[in-house]
């Protein structure tokens, strides 16, 4: 049976606040919580470009089919710990479907909904499972406040070396939780800035509208991510227009922020012409957003949360399979079907995989390549192969680096995507 995407957009939202930056998010929700803007190189940031073609689904690539030999040349299993279904259904459902594709060898677990009330049973969820000799690896996706604690009662029973321990999105203090996780993966929210002024470029857009508001551009990552594709448009020469929205927890609620958003597109359109590409970095914007530049003939790069699922079916009115993982390529073909009807093929893109399932994938066929001995505890450039594999798409990962101190962290790795360009054919997530 199908849903309309509104329930999961709806449902991504409570999880969504590390990107986006919600009201109640901790300061170090995401990996950059700290960042300046050019806390990190701009050259990090991929090309923007659409989908490498994909192999057959009667093929396999050659990293998937060492993968396939790993498992079947090993006996350990695998622990995935998400949020519940109701907290974050990317995550929920890229968890699931490595049950589906790999069967008893993985398990999948959740954390309880109020993981920040209930750390005691955040704890006991994952130690069940680090406690239990047949698992090698424990994945946390997202590796919520109570990773830290729950790592530690593990390691009061398992040796290290005997357990490969992943962290997915982490919101602790970085130089805590590289001491208790093998690998740390997330995206580079800040550098996303450079990115988003590159498609605007690459979309021939002559003025760039960024959204926000005081509250969000007090949180380092966003006010990062701004700074950075103010500066690149100024390498561009490409307008930079910083716009004041409402805030969508202050008087105005979420309506009038939306309301807002719908009635200031045209205005900015008629000011700059159609030549404008607009970027908001709060969830709620993302559907009135992509109406409002749908109705304008405006372009869109990228939602503040990269996914195909992030506002276009919403807004488009689009239906979307149950299974977010296996139907994604459905999804987006309908978004291309849509927008080449409105004849606005090349003007909206996002990143081809949310991240939220690309991490579980790419984590979970790392653990079995580490269980067969052919990678150590962290491999980076095997991390960016099955990223890059899975996603089919470019991907460029780099070491997280604190601003403040300067200090890198070896198995701390934050990366972005190519884009993913609707009105492109090629398929994704190989």
């Amino acid at each position: 049976m199908k849903k309309t995407i509104a329930l999961a957009l709806s449902l991504a939202l409570s999880m969504s606040l590390v990107a986006c930056g919600g009201g109640s998010a901790p300061a170090a929700s995401t990996p950059a919580a700290s960042a300046p803007a050019a806390s990190t190189p701009a050259a990090s940031a991929p090309a923007a470009s659409a989908p490498a073609a994909s192999t057959p689904a009667a093929e396999e690539s050659e990293l998937q089919a060492r993968v396939n030999a790993a498992v079947a040349a090993t006996d350990g299993k695998i622990a995935i710990i998400t949020n519940t279904l109701s907290q974050n259904e990317e995550e929920y459902r890229s968890a699931e479907f490595m049950v589906e594709k790999y069967g008893d060898r993985v398990v999948h677990d959740t954390m309880p909904d109020n993981f920040m009330t209930e750390q005691e049973q955040f704890v006991s969820v994952v130690n069940k499972y680090g406690s239990d000799p047949d698992v090698k690896a424990i994945i946390i996706n997202q590796a919520c406040p109570g990773s830290n604690a729950a790592v530690d009662k593990v390691l009061e029973s398992r040796e290290k070396d005997d357990l490969l321990i992943v962290y997915c999105t982490p919101q602790e203090n970085a130089d805590d939780i590289v001491t208790r996780a093998d690998i740390v993966v997330s995206i580079d929210e800040i550098n996303k800035g450079t990115a988003i002024a590159d498609q605007a470029k690459a979309f021939g857009c002559d003025t760039v509208v960024h959204y926000s508001f005081p509250r969000h551009m007090a949180q380092a990552p966003l006010a990062g991510c701004r700074d950075l594709i103010k500066a690149r448009c100024e390498e561009l020469g490409i307008t930079f227009v910083d716009a004041t929205a409402p805030d969508p927890t202050s008087d105005a609620g979420v309506s009038g922020a939306q309301m807002f958003i719908l009635e200031d597109v045209p205005k900015m359109v008629a000011q700059y012409g159609q030549n404008t590409a607009f970027f908001a970095t709060n969830c709620s914007m993302q559907v009135p957003l992509i109406e409002a530049v749908r109705d304008a003939g405006a372009y869109y790069p990228l939602p503040c949360c990269p996914s195909p699922y992030h506002g276009f079916p919403s807004a488009l009115g689009i239906e979307s399979p149950e299974d977010l993982v296996n139907g994604l390529q459905t999804t987006v073909d309908a978004i291309n079907a849509q927008l080449e009807a409105d004849g606005l093929s090349g003007h909206f893109s996002t990143w081809s995989v949310p991240a939220s399932i690309a991490n579980t994938v790419a984590s979970t066929e790392y653990a079995f390549l580490w269980m067969n001995g052919e990678v150590g505890k962290c491999d980076m450039g095997t991390v960016q192969d099955l990223l890059a594999d899975y996603c089919n798409t470019d991907i460029q990962l780099v070491k997280y680096q604190d601003p403040s101190t300067g200090k890198e962290y070896d198995n701390y790795m934050v990366y972005l995507q190519g884009f993913l360009n609707f009105g492109d054919p090629a398929p994704i997530a190989g």
